[in-house]
């Protein structure tokens, strides 16, 4: 039963459905790969088997409608809102808080059938691109326990990809669901912010993170993300971002009219070889598939990662002061390190918070003009493969890069507002995994999927030793 886990969900429901397994049985064999992983990777930080036993009972009992999801084991990350599990935003502040109700999507998880292992962990109010807090310690990737999974989804990813859920939920300011699946060799989808609801993410996507941020789906293989967003997407009646558009079917000679841009680098940070050769071999796989593939590079990515610093970097530290003023000496380091990158850069005037609000409007439409012509973008999610934990700054060719500069390709596309799907493509030569990430324009969000699955059948998901050495 063990190797039940390292299926896909889509597989896993397959299963459940054609009776040739239950829902309790199931869930079992996802108990075990937790009490055997967990310990050393740290990913799940609220988990109570009795309760998901209890959870598959109710499941396999049940008399009314099989939603799409029924009996899939799923887990949360922690920020957010799940109904009776800890939701405490990795920080000590929040120690020991509960979710009271359902975030949206948490409740539209539930409506579909999905059984809930629990939350995972996220850095401390998920201000960085790794996954360690005071609240719950450090999470390992299961590809190389001292190396990081990522952040801020870093759990979730993890999790995932070692077998101990069958996908899930993180959420992306500046790359939080994509840098975890590059780092853990999984998939993901930041979506148009909206599409999938985002009421009931602590903090709130309000102001300028109502444009950066998104909730979204996470899982082994592109058919398992698309399923999760067909299933969970759709109008939020009272979130005010969220637009009234439901999932749309592609047609697969209309998405190969469209033209795919692609480039290896920005012109300003370096990549890893490995890196580049995944851009090649993707666009080698394309264009066997019938895609017309160009190279082609946006003149506005360096405006708009500025403008992202603004928001992300100043505008979220002002955010945060009241929640921790008289309360640093209880701050991780991995969240002073975040105040510190704010404090050199000072924070906004209202004139200059005026002017970025204004700029962002401006930038956007610039950018959406420069697709016009390219309407899908190919590109790199990171500058390296997954970091040792705690390091900041690595040697690519003659080039020093450092820690927010070797992330910068996913934050683009969070200003923008565009969805962004990333599949594992490559390995690094210490064998850790390396994606891409397929950006289309923002409400297009199929058409990102419908390129993603043509390199996740090329490419995709292989499971990391520790998850399938079963004693």
């Amino acid at each position: 039963m063990s190797e039940l886990v390292l299926e896909s969900a889509t597989r896993q429901l397959a299963r459940l459905r054609s009776g040739e397994i239950s829902v309790v049985e199931l869930a079992e064999a996802h108990i075990r790969q937790i009490e055997r992983l967990n310990p050393a990777i740290n990913a799940l930080v609220d988990f109570d088997a009795e309760r998901v036993r209890l959870q598959a009972r109710a499941l396999d009992e049940t008399t009314n409608a099989i939603g799409p999801l029924h009996g899939l084991p799923v887990t949360v990350k922690s920020s957010i809102a799940t109904a009776g599990y800890l939701c405490e935003i990795g920080s000590t502040i929040n120690r020991g808080s509960v979710a009271r109700e359902d975030a949206a999507v948490v409740a539209r998880l539930r409506a579909a059938g999905a059984l809930i292992l629990g939350t995972t962990n996220c850095p401390e109010f998920l201000m960085a691109y790794e996954t360690d807090n005071l609240l719950h310690g450090r999470t390992s990737n299961p590809w190389d326990l001292g190396r990081s999974p990522g952040g801020s989804s870093g759990g979730e990813s993890a999790a995932i990809a070692a077998g101990m859920s069958a996908g899930g939920l993180g959420s992306d300011s500046g790359g939080s669901v994509r840098l975890p699946a590059h780092f853990t060799g999984i998939c993901a989808l930041k979506p148009t912010p909206g599409r999938v609801p985002g009421r009931g993410h602590l903090p709130p996507c309000v102001g300028p993170f109502s444009v950066l941020g998104a909730i979204g789906p996470m899982a082994r293989t592109i058919a398992d993300v698309s399923l999760l967003f067909e299933t969970l997407s759709g109008q939020d009646a009272i979130d005010p971002v969220s637009a009234p558009i439901g999932f749309r079917r592609l047609d697969p000679v209309s998405l190969r009219e469209k033209t795919i841009g692609y480039f290896e680098e920005d012109g300003r940070v370096g990549v890893t070889e490995e890196t580049r050769m995944a851009i090649r071999d993707s666009v080698r796989v394309l264009r066997d598939a019938g895609f017309r593939m160009e190279p082609f590079r946006p003149r506005t990515l360096e405006l708009l990662r500025q403008l992202w610093w603004k928001f992300f970097v100043q505008c979220g530290a002002m955010f945060y002061e009241p929640a921790i003023r008289g309360k640093h000496d209880q701050l991780s380091p991995i969240f002073r390190e975040f105040l510190s990158f704010a404090e050199k850069a000072g924070p906004l005037s209202a004139t200059e918070l005026l002017n970025a609000w204004a700029e962002l409007d401006l930038l956007r439409s610039r950018m959406l003009e420069e697709m016009e012509s390219h309407p899908i973008l190919l590109c790199p999610v990171a500058s390296i493969p997954a970091f040792r934990h705690g390091e900041r700054s690595w040697r690519i060719g003659e080039s020093q890069v450092d820690y927010l500069d070797a992330v910068r390709h996913t934050q683009w596309f969070n200003v923008l507002a565009a969805p962004a799907v990333v599949v594992p493509v490559g390995r690094s030569p210490e064998g850790l995994p390396i994606g891409v990430q397929i950006v289309a324009r923002p409400y297009e969000d199929e058409l990102a999927l419908g390129v993603a699955v043509v390199l996740d059948e090329a490419f995709g998901y292989r499971p990391p030793p520790m998850a399938t050495n079963i004693d």
